[in-house]
């Protein structure tokens, strides 16, 4: 779940496709003027996907699926992508700051683009906008939202380990070429995973369900969830500006000049830690303080908070994974803390300047808690891993070519598909430019960044196999696998582990999520190439539009123009993610030797109960209620945040058992809203939370 996992809510996730035989005549399409001409999403029957070569495939999909004089890559949908992507990609850089998880906005991209260009036509400044433009522009959106994860996983986390802020033009380089490196992989296996196997990919298939349900005939549905994410987003802008202080400093003492004629010095907002009402009243009362084994539950970061964007979070994460998170954290915080605080192996700390530092949710993750927290996700996701030994197998398997020739499919798709000796060529240039880049920017011995690029292939196969058939990338675990094979070669220095290991999982996990973003526009009959270009345009909008972000929320300049990596882990923003690259990397360098024994002790106890809860999983098929990976999360996550996210899914989940029935209106606005809603919460929240740190630097 953390480190660049994705944890994602999609609709229509378990449909299925309605089926039609090849060569029974050709579909009814939809007009390319995407009008709501009834069309049936066509699939070959499994029979066909294992008999079938794949050059009859490419055929059967050519002459039956291709739409190949339809708009796609236009002028409009690359610029509504690119600027729909980049404002994505600031609320999931906001979110993987706090909670460290990679939040997937395929569908929302898609709902919003095409409500966007419903009223534009309405108002007579775009008409129509094609199902394949639509798609083109998620395509767009998806890659921009995910490329910023190393922001708030790998990068960050080496800039807290050598105490040094990586130059904004050096992140951008870096993060486009490694994105891009990932489109280069990511090809050659497109024919096989998507064209010749026919693997599922379930959230690229809900996108693609959904593009087809919204135009043929039920874009009134689209709308509805258009209008319900509005007004949700809207409240949560909302709420979320009357909690900030500069919101409330710009409208009361720059708009209504409130200091001028009411006496005010500071602005007035409402709390979202909800308990700070409480504690006033305490503190003038002299009432009960509640405490721990003598540690006030301040100290322990045990505070009630209103988090809109959280409770968005947690409905998207589902009850069983907020319900880990958030016992991880009640075990961490309310029983483990305050005893290691009474042991003495959590304490006040002197900084080099002489400042008592003193004992605070950040200092206990930090001094103890960290240790057990990654052991546990480490374990638990690396168990994970190993229970599927079909995704390492796959590795082998991949290219092995089946009986018969595939000269036809060829040379149908020469002019669509993306050409392979782009990729043969692409990839060891980009890969050398990478190595190059490692050594350059972070201090990667050249020797130490070329050694790791092989595994870039068997990590992307891994991925790749995961994400078609479950939609969940690995990357969390399978980037400790460069990190731990690194760190074998060379102890001394962090970024030899650091930057390679995250290097090679955004790779795989740029090439996993680009083939899950093809995935409906072949379903759709788009151009395989529209698309690759299009996901370029959406790494650059992510780039372009959160490495500035990342300065302004992550390591503003404080009062004397300096900037620190000391602000990147702050109250805000937990950096979960970062947390755990740099505990991983600290282990490597120092040796478990610099650990307390109780650190060890917890971190052996946190690895066998992972694994033990693991394997129950599985024997469970699935049904046992915990995962190890979001209980190792709540340790690092601030506790306020993972109860917010319980509530949010606890509302949920209730609604989904209040309304059963599908159609009714409420499950129509609980159940299937269930993105709409949340994707509201977090982008309205986000957002304005985004502008209040623009505010307080303008005024």
């Amino acid at each position: 779940m953390s480190g660049g996992e994705n944890a994602r809510c999609f609709l229509f996730q378990n449909s299925v496709l309605p089926g039609h035989e090849p060569g029974a005549g050709a579909p009814q399409r939809a007009s390319p003027e995407g009008s709501s001409t009834s069309m049936a999403l066509q699939h070959l029957t499994d029979e066909q996907v294992q008999t079938w070569s794949r050059a009859q495939k490419d055929e059967w999909w050519f002459k039956n699926i291709y739409r190949g004089d339809m708009a796609q890559l236009s002028l409009r949908s690359a610029f509504t992508g690119f600027m729909l992507g980049g404002v994505l990609a600031a609320t999931s850089l906001y979110i993987g700051g706090k909670t460290g998880i990679s939040v997937g906005v395929g569908l929302t991209s898609v709902i919003l683009a095409f409500a966007m260009f419903r009223i534009f036509a309405s108002l007579g400044w775009a008409k129509d906008y094609t199902i394949l433009e639509n798609n083109c522009t998620q395509s767009i959106a998806t890659a921009a939202g995910y490329v910023v994860s190393p922001l708030f996983s790998s990068l960050a986390a080496y800039m807290l380990v050598v105490d040094h802020i990586v130059p904004w033009w050096q992140m951008m380089v870096w993060m486009i070429v490694i994105a891009v490196l990932g489109v280069l992989v990511a090809f050659p296996m497109k024919r096989r995973f998507i064209n010749e196997d026919q693997l599922p990919f379930p959230e690229g298939r809900a996108c693609g369900v959904v593009l087809d349900s919204l135009y043929t005939g039920e874009g009134g549905e689209g709308m509805y969830k258009a209008k319900l994410l509005a007004k949700v987003a809207g409240g949560a802008a909302i709420y979320q500006a009357i909690i900030s202080d500069g919101w409330m400093k710009l409208l009361q003492f720059k708009i209504l000049r409130m200091d001028k004629w009411a006496g005010m010095t500071e602005p007035w907002t409402f709390h979202e830690r909800l308990d700070q009402y409480y504690y006033g009243l305490a503190a003038k009362a002299d009432i009960w303080i509640p405490k721990i084994l003598g540690t006030d539950i301040r100290v322990l970061g045990l505070r009630l908070t209103l988090d809109a964007a959280m409770l968005g979070v947690g409905g998207l994460m589902g009850i069983a994974v907020a319900t880990s998170c958030l016992l991880g954290a009640f075990i961490n915080f309310a029983v483990l803390a305050p005893i290691m605080i009474q042991a003495g192996d959590i304490v006040q700390r002197v900084s080099p300047t002489g400042a008592v530092i003193p004992i605070s949710r950040v200092e206990i993750v930090n001094q103890w808690s960290m240790w057990w927290g990654v052991a546990m996700m480490v374990a638990g996701s690396l168990t994970t891993l190993l229970a599927k030994p079909d995704l390492f197998l796959a590795v082998f398997k991949s290219f092995r070519r089946k009986a018969g020739k595939d000269t036809i499919g060829s040379d149908l798709l020469n002019g669509i598909e993306v050409p392979l000796w782009i990729s043969y060529v692409g990839v060891p240039v980009f890969g050398v430019l990478a190595a190059w880049i490692a050594h350059e920017f972070f201090g990667v011995p050249m020797l130490m960044a070329l050694i790791s690029l092989p595994l870039i292939f068997v990590l992307t196969v891994i991925c790749t196999n995961s994400m078609a058939l479950t939609s969940w990338t690995p990357t969390g675990a399978l980037s400790k696998i460069t990190q731990f094979t690194m760190g074998a070669i060379d102890r001394s220095n962090p970024a030899s582990n650091l930057v390679p290991a995250g290097m090679t999982s955004e790779i795989a996990s740029n090439a996993a999520n680009l083939l899950s973003d093809i995935k409906p526009g072949y379903m759709l009959g788009g151009k395989p190439r529209h698309q690759a270009i299009g996901h370029v345009i959406g790494v650059v909008a992510g780039v372009l539009f959160c490495v500035p972000l990342f300065f302004l929320l992550f390591v503003p300049k404080n009062a004397e123009g300096v900037r620190s990596t000391a602000t990147i882990i702050s109250d805000q923003f937990s950096m979960p993610a970062a947390v755990q690259w740099r505990g991983v990397a600290e282990i490597i360098a120092n040796g478990l030797h610099s650990l307390p024994a109780s650190a060890l002790i917890t971190m052996a106890i946190a690895a066998a109960c992972a694994v033990v809860i693991e394997v129950i999983k599985m024997m469970t098929k699935g049904k046992f209620p915990l995962s190890s990976v979001a209980i190792g999360l709540g340790v690092v996550l601030p506790p306020e945040s993972t109860f917010a996210m319980w509530v949010g899914a606890m509302i949920f989940f209730v609604m989904a058992k209040v309304y059963k029935t599908p159609g009714s209106q409420g499950w129509k606005r609980w159940v299937d809203g269930c993105e709409p809603i949340c994707a509201g919460l977090i982008s309205g929240a986000a957002l304005m939370g985004i502008g209040n740190a623009i505010v307080n630097v303008l005024i």
